[in-house]
């Protein structure tokens, strides 16, 4: 005779089901568990909260601001770093942000076009460089920021049997200029087979430092925070679309929290300290 299945009351829904039912009920509450930390302070209703989605290239510089707020507001301020496809798409299917920074246009534009954020609140920070680095071991010649790259660039012999690690060009805004600044300088199409693509910018860099790839193509900002790494030089600006940061507030997300920071974000106190972390000043706010 057939055994009946063992079954298991959940109490604060008064229901009793079998045990498999439960595990499956308990693993459809997953992605609830994860916005978790997003929440963390909530209990104290007083206390008002922002949350800032964020391009990776912008975590150091952002951290540090975050921590400059603090001495200025008593909101608590949440920051989630990815890159800006990701957070982008996020966005759209409801993740509980306040604030947008990406890393380039194309994926606030998309914002836009699905109102997800307010387009009368979108406005460029600052700007960024694509550069190309090299591990801490490599005999490579570097020559530095201010060495500006050229179709002789000899990548061939930089990478030997080794890869470049990039964002992926589908999606991530690094690998999207990476691909247009190797197309401009005739690379692309040589080197194609020899890349290694990231998520997001932080991971490409990883891979150098790590010695997975030979070398990377990186912003400016990413390569300045590992300076055992060696700079070859910088891709010219006319080799990619410019690399401008926007920010916007998420539609329906207006409080005086949430334009107080942004306020703030937009300011001449943080401007410094994106200058500081290597981010363009020409168009950051004067």
């Amino acid at each position: 005779m057939m055994q009946a299945p063992v079954r298991v009351r959940i109490p604060f829904l008064g229901l009793r089901l079998p045990r498999i039912a439960v595990a499956v009920f308990l693993a459809a509450l997953t992605p609830l568990a994860a916005l978790t930390p997003l929440n963390e302070g909530r209990a104290d209703s007083s206390v008002d909260s922002v949350t800032l989605f964020a391009a990776a290239s912008t975590t150091n510089a952002l951290t540090e601001i975050v921590e400059l707020y603090k001495d200025q507001s008593d909101t608590r301020i949440r920051t989630v770093f990815a890159a800006s496809s990701t957070l982008s798409k996020q966005i759209v299917n409801g993740a509980p942000a306040d604030l947008f920074l990406s890393a380039n246009e194309r994926w606030m534009e998309h914002l836009i076009e699905k109102a997800a954020v307010d387009p009368k609140s979108k406005r460029a920070l600052f700007g960024n460089r694509l550069v190309l680095v090299v591990g801490p071991n490599s005999e490579a010649e570097s020559g530095g920021k201010d060495q500006k790259l050229s179709p002789s660039l000899p990548l061939g012999k930089i990478l030997g049997t080794s890869r470049l690690a990039i964002g992926d060009p589908a999606h991530v805004p690094a690998g999207i200029y990476a691909k247009a600044a190797m197309q401009s300088l005739d690379l692309w199409d040589d080197y194609r087979d020899k890349l290694a693509f990231s998520g997001n910018v932080r991971t490409a860099l990883a891979l150098v430092e790590r010695g997975e790839a030979a070398a990377g193509i990186v912003y400016e900002t990413d390569a300045l925070i590992l300076p055992k790494l060696g700079i070859i030089g910088t891709f010219p600006p006319d080799s990619h679309p410019p690399i401008i940061y926007p920010l916007a507030i998420v539609t329906d997300r207006h409080s005086k929290a949430v334009e107080d920071f942004y306020g703030f974000l937009a300011g001449p106190e943080a401007a410094k300290v994106f200058a500081r972390h290597g981010f363009s000043p020409s168009v950051a706010p004067k």
